[in-house]
Formats: structure tokens, sequence, C-alpha cells
């Protein structure tokens, strides 16, 4: 049965369809699993094709952990497999997080050239890190990781504007990496409004990161002008990925994960997103409700 048979027949029939439970932190109901897997999209002009759907890893995450690496390496691996065997091919990591290396022991049995390795690391404005150098971070990254390269590294949590000229020594380090090869491409994660005005225009950045979801929780702007905003970095050949789409957890009810990913998927002028699914049920609802919607 191919997809849209499946999603045809499952929509027709999702009334008498068993469920095994709730999800975690409110969620109410979920599609059961079925034969839909994540497509894949172009990332902007970068040249990189990615899952729609990337695993997030940062979930409360902060100091190197995460819900993720406070699960454990077996239960991530698991969590990890089940998501790459229905398409999600794409990993959100950060160093922040502490999950590089779980991301490392999950992916030894898959292939490196069908994965997107995303991580983000912390800047300081106008200096160098005091502890580690920029080149030194990127080897322990790919250490971490167990990676020659990876294929996508931001700047982790922008909160203002001005970056592009206060952390120039990250901005020609992240070039150099990326001309050695050590790195595909490069940007931000953005946190502020006049962080993702700068980002969506300016000629270093590859990828952006943004906070967006219908109900402008935890946004840098209203929905609209956020949307606004992504439309100019669209137009500008960024590849845009999806962060709090259901507003950092406040949004898990059935009918809002529906909101939400219909609104990211339609009118967010996003490429694709990242989602925090820390259980097998929300990695199979988020794939049959976006594998659903994406055919709209």
């Amino acid at each position: 049965m191919n997809r849209r048979t499946f999603i045809q027949a499952g929509m027709a029939g999702l009334a008498t369809m068993s469920v095994s439970g709730a999800y975690a932190g409110g969620m109410d109901k979920f599609f059961m699993t079925g034969s839909a897997t994540v497509d894949k999209v172009s990332l902007g002009k970068t040249g990189l094709t990615v899952s729609r759907i990337a695993m997030g890893t940062g979930t409360h995450g902060g100091n190197k952990e995460s819900d993720f690496t406070r699960m454990g390496k077996d239960s991530f691996t698991k969590l990890a497999h089940h998501a790459y065997e229905r398409g999600i091919t794409f990993f959100d990591m950060a160093d922040s997080y502490g999950s590089m290396p779980y991301v490392a022991a999950a992916k030894k049995s898959f292939p490196r050239e069908k994965l997107t390795l995303l991580s983000k690391i912390w800047t300081n404005e106008d200096s160098a890190p005091k502890q580690e150098t920029l080149v030194q971070a990127l080897d322990r990254f790919r250490k971490e990781a167990d990676t020659d390269y990876l294929d996508i590294v931001l700047m982790h949590c922008m909160m203002g504007g001005g970056w592009s000229n206060n952390r120039k020594y990250y901005i020609e380090g992240l070039s150099k990496a990326k001309q050695d090869g050590i790195v595909k491409t490069v940007g931000v994660s953005c946190h502020n409004w006049d962080a993702l005005v700068e980002a969506s225009v300016s000629p270093w950045v590859d990828v952006i990161m943004a906070r967006i979801n219908p109900f402008g929780t935890l946004m840098d702007n209203t929905p609209e002008a956020v949307k606004e905003v992504l439309g100019t970095a669209q137009r500008n050949g960024k590849g845009i990925i999806a962060m709090k789409v259901f507003g950092e957890g406040r949004h898990v009810s059935d009918d809002e994960r529906e909101k939400s990913i219909k609104y990211v998927l339609e009118e967010g002028n996003i490429s694709c997103m990242t989602l925090g699914m820390s259980t097998i049920e929300q990695i199979d609802d988020a794939i049959e409700r976006v594998a659903r919607l994406a055919q709209k």
C-alpha cells in the first residue's frame, strides 16, 4: 500500500482505529503507527536535501543535558532507530544539550551519507572563547558526533541584532571550516526579532532556525510578522527550520498539534521543522500528521 492509499484509508477509518495511550505532557490522543514515512525536501538553496522532520534533542536542555540524554543511550538509540525507520534522517543537536555522543551511539548502523547532522555552538561577542577555540570546538563536535563533517553548524540562540558585526570571530572561523569541508552550511538560531531580520538578508547565512507557531507563543514577533520575514529569507535562498512548533509544549492537545503542523507546512515559509519527540507515540503522531497535511 503506498502512502497516499494508506492515508486515505486511514482517515476514512480513523474512528475505528485503536490507540495505545496518551502523550506525556497532556497530549490527549495520537494516530496509531501507519506506513507513512517522512518525505525529503530541499533546504533552501543550500544544496542539502533533508527529511521534513528533524529529531530535536534539546527538550528541557541546558548544561550539557536534556530529556534525551537523561533517558540514557539505550533508550535514545531505540527512539532514534524508530524515527529513522520512518524516514527521519535529520538530527538536531547542540553542544549545550550534550546530545552529540547520544546521536553518535544511535547512528552507528546508519549510512552517514543518508543523514543530516546539525549542531549549534554558543558564541561570545567580539572575542574568541576563553576555554576553547572555534577550531578546537569543531574538532570536539566531530569527535563527539563520530563524523568527519557536520552538515549544518549554527551560532546558537542569537538574542539581539548586530551579531554579524560582533561575532566576526565565529563568522570567519565557520566560513573557513566550510571552505575546508568540515562544515557544509552555516547560520543562526534566532531568539530575537532583530536577529531574525538580520539573518533573513545576511549573505553569510545559509540556514535559519526560527521560532514559529500559529499561537505566537515564545516567538520573536506575531505569526504574521515572522511569516513575512521568513518569506524574505526564503526568497534569499535561506534554508529555514521551524522550531517551537508546539510552543515548547504549551500547545499539545490534538487540535493544537493539528493546527500547528498545518500552519507551519502551509503558511510558515519554512523548509522543514525540528520537533522534540521523546516517545515512539509522539514520533508516529508527527509523521502521520505531516505526511497527510503535506499532500494537501
